[in-house]
């Protein structure tokens, strides 16, 4: 990754209390997956998470931008 700019983005999910929205049930049991230098990288991680939980249709993960949260100018 020598030369490419790190551009970090987290993965979490959690199970939800409802599909219609993005209240999480349980807080405490979020499932921090991980912090990535890129989109790529977080993407391969959010879709291993997002297959292996597709039998629980209120379980969601999701990509976060950090590098959009740490500097918001830059996009």
């Amino acid at each position: 990754m020598a030369g490419e700019k790190q551009l970090l983005h987290l993965v979490f999910g959690g199970e939800l209390e409802s599909i219609e929205s993005v209240d999480f049930r349980d807080l405490s049991a979020l499932d921090i997956v991980g912090i990535y230098p890129s989109y790529a990288a977080a993407h391969a991680a959010w879709k291993a998470k997002a297959q292996s939980t597709v039998d629980n249709a209120q379980m969601r993960y999701f990509i976060v931008h950090l590098h959009r949260l740490l500097d918001p100018q830059k996009t």
